[in-house]
């Protein structure tokens, strides 16, 4: 082997880097300390948070404890940090989260404001200095491309669905404490490269990440104020972007007689009268004027306090405009807690018609949460309490669908231009299908087999369905006729639907258990081979490979 010798400041330069870098990752805190923090987490949600366990089991989560404990010797601050707050995000509900605010460990921002377009993640704000940037699609953070970063700190969001990870969780892409620990970048550093598309260019941006204050939002959008700086034309102001200051307003068409009417929050404004008030006048005008529409657009609400829905809801049932084709509700990301209740409860008792995205919460949900101080860390962990169900179990959802799915491309924000209500203001056609599951339930009901499967095929790939949950539908109403008896209704809707979601292991574990229903038990036996082979780690495969045993 032969050994060459370096000079010596090449040495010294080495060391020197070394020993900076190593203060730089120096813990505050010990790995007993971290380890305590954990073990009190552990023990206060088996102790006092049980009911949790509901998306995840207890015997996973504990698992995955036990991994981050093991690791946490060797893992820097930051890096413990965002494994606890991968903990708490396991649960899968919006309302328990661990607050990276106020503890012992400090975060950075990139002073940019992401959000996640129809047609990708861009550059929404920034700061003056970076006017390069605003504007720009992202298709990297350091060498990851944008889609398999959101893949990486997914798992850091306590993320109901996709929707809630768009509104309130796609700027964790912004903290290096994050995207290093989540190994989306290979060192921890302030320094973060973007490879952005702009006007046809793609380039590489370097940016420097530094107090998380100096981007502020409003509804997740950037503030306009001081150095921040908006991607979108100043030109004019979409409806549901004026008088932000206000948490309600409306406004009246004489042209088109409408009410538009934005409640960005479920709470009393304390600059106007309270929505009690505010509701009472606005059905008051609707009944003494030429109302043919009402759009209530909630697409901005993040939620409040929920029992300040009722003046809404009891208005809406006695107004003039509770009829189909006459009600819309704007719905959104950020449509969330309070608002997911307003929502459910629009949905049960009046005639409304949902248009633009799905919501950020499920139907059914944990929401109010009370503080749990890490003692050594003295991190704030916000865990739910409170059980919030306004429908049956067998109807919960994901998110509330749209029945008009309508998205937003950047080009249109930039240009002030507003599709969501667009949609909501055009006329609804008489082949216009608002409730896919009732318009096929009928056909089958009438016996048109041939007809329920071509219109499932092509709702299914109807953009204005696009957030319809087809699979999970199909899923309940195959084992709805399976369990009473319905056989042959309910091997004619796994195997349709199966054709349709070939990759999905649940509905083919349907097929399975209604071809063994059916006295099929060879077939059977094939399909539930089928179903192990597809997922030979998850529930379903588990369920089919108990059925073989049998």
């Amino acid at each position: 082997m032969k050994f060459q010798t370096k000079p010596l400041l090449t040495v010294l330069g080495f060391l020197f880097f070394s020993l900076s870098l190593s203060a730089q990752v120096q813990n505050q805190l010990s790995t007993e300390d971290w380890q305590a923090d954990l073990d009190f987490l552990q023990q206060s949600i088996h102790k006092d948070y049980p009911f949790l366990f509901k998306k995840v089991t207890a015997q996973k989560w504990d698992a995955e404890v036990a991994k981050l404990r093991s690791e946490i010797p060797n893992m820097a601050d930051h890096e413990i940090m965002v494994g606890l707050s991968r903990m708490v995000a396991m649960f899968g509900y919006g309302h328990t989260y661990l607050s990276l605010s106020g503890g012992k460990i400090d975060y950075h921002k990139i002073p940019v404001n992401l959000y996640q377009f129809s047609d990708g993640v861009f550059i929404e704000g920034t700061v003056k200095g970076h006017e390069k940037a605003l504007g720009a699609k992202v298709l990297k953070i350091g060498d990851t491309p944008i889609e398999k970063a959101i893949e990486l700190v997914y798992p850091t969001v306590s993320a109901e669905n996709e929707q809630f990870f768009k509104a309130y969780g796609i700027n964790d892409l912004t903290v290096p404490e994050i995207l290093h620990a989540q190994r989306i970048i290979p060192n921890y550093s302030m320094e973060i490269p973007f490879t952005l598309e702009k006007d046809g260019q793609v380039f590489t941006y370097n940016f420097r990440a530094g107090d998380k204050k100096a981007i502020q939002t409003s509804y997740s959008l950037i503030k306009k104020e001081g150095e921040m700086i908006s991607a979108r034309s100043q030109s004019s102001t979409p409806l549901y972007l004026q008088e932000l200051d206000k948490i309600y307003n409306f406004n009246y068409n004489p042209d088109t007689k409408t009410v538009y009417v934005r409640q960005s929050q479920v709470q009393n404004d304390p600059s106007q009268q309270t929505l009690e008030a505010f509701y009472a006048e606005i059905f008051d005008f609707i009944a003494q004027n030429e109302v043919e529409r009402f759009i209530l657009d909630v697409r901005l609400n993040g939620g409040g306090n929920n029992y300040l829905n009722k003046p809404l809801i009891t208005g809406l049932i006695q107004s003039k405009v509770n009829e189909v084709g006459k009600f819309f509700c704007i719905i959104g990301r950020r449509t969330f807690s309070a608002c997911q209740n307003l929502v459910n409860e629009l949905d049960n008792y009046t005639n409304v018609i949902f248009v633009g995205e799905p919501t950020a919460e499920n139907l059914n949900f944990y929401g109010d949460n009370r503080k749990l101080v890490l003692p050594n860390s003295q991190f704030n962990a916000r865990l739910s309490w409170a059980w919030w169900q306004d429908k049956p179990q067998w109807e919960n959802q994901q998110w509330m669908p749209p029945n008009i799915a309508v998205t937003t491309t950047f080009e249109q924000y930039k240009n002030n231009e507003d599709p969501v209500l667009a949609a909501a203001m055009a006329d609804i056609g008489d082949d216009v299908i608002l409730d896919p599951m009732g318009h096929l339930t009928q056909l089958f009901m009438a016996g048109e087999m041939e007809k329920v499967s071509s219109e499932a095929a092509r709702m299914v790939n109807d953009p204005m369905h696009q957030y319809t949950d087809f699979e999970a539908l199909f899923t309940q109403a195959g084992y709805n006729l399976l369990n009473s008896d319905q056989i042959q209704g309910a091997l004619f809707v796994f195997d349709m639907s199966s054709k349709l979601f070939t990759d999905s292991s649940q509905l083919w574990l349907g097929l399975a258990d209604a071809l063994k229903a059916s006295g099929n038990v060879d077939q059977a036996k094939q399909v539930y081979a089928k179903v192990s082979q597809m997922d030979p780690y998850g529930p379903q495969g588990e369920k089919a490979r108990r059925a073989l045993k049998e």
